[in-house]
């Protein structure tokens, strides 16, 4: 799967995060790599002022990161899912 830089592939990749257990904010904050996962509250926070690429990037080394159960995904969501997996990170 190739890595689109568009809004509609930014919004596929926040419904994915949000179909699993999941929640994802946009704040501001002080984060390193511009993101900050809480496993514990099922919280994943972005740096809101990143651009759109930024946060495409952000979404996708989070997704590999995280533990997301495919049986609560609708089956193009576990399609996706499955290609982002396979595919090496684009930093």
């Amino acid at each position: 799967m190739q890595v689109k830089y568009t809004s509609h592939y930014l919004r596929k990749l926040e419904d994915l995060l949000n179909q699993s257990d999941y929640v994802l904010r946009y704040e501001k904050g002080n984060f390193k790599s511009g993101y900050c996962i809480l496993r514990d509250t099922y919280l994943v926070i972005v740096n809101k002022y990143y651009p759109l690429d930024g946060k495409i990037n952000c979404l996708l080394e989070i997704i590999r990161q995280l533990d997301i159960d495919p049986e609560k995904l609708s089956s193009k969501q576990q399609k996706m899912l499955a290609e982002l997996l396979e595919i090496s990170t684009p930093l």
